[in-house]
């Protein structure tokens, strides 16, 4: 749910800055650990989808995964996520 969130924020200061609407720079912290977030996921995620051919795993669908839930789904990927029976 929060990369969703990170996303929407993205979405929302791309559609303010074309209408020229003000944001307040009380949000401009906010907006950089945003992109942060967006840019560390999707590298995850292109990792994912480069290494998953090679785990028989589908690498658009694994590599879509990863995005949404980081590292989480690298250590799945790589067999270093601890499974609770």
């Amino acid at each position: 749910m929060l990369i969703t969130g990170a996303i929407a924020l993205e979405i929302w200061h791309i559609y303010a800055v074309l209408t020229h609407t003000e944001i307040p720079n009380s949000l401009n912290p906010i907006f950089a650990i945003e992109r942060f977030a967006v840019v560390a996921h999707f590298v995850e995620g292109v990792i994912a989808a480069f290494y998953a051919a090679s785990k028989n795993k589908t690498p658009l669908e694994y590599g879509i995964y990863t995005f949404f839930v980081g590292t989480v789904g690298l250590l799945e990927l790589f067999d270093k996520f601890e499974k609770v029976d």
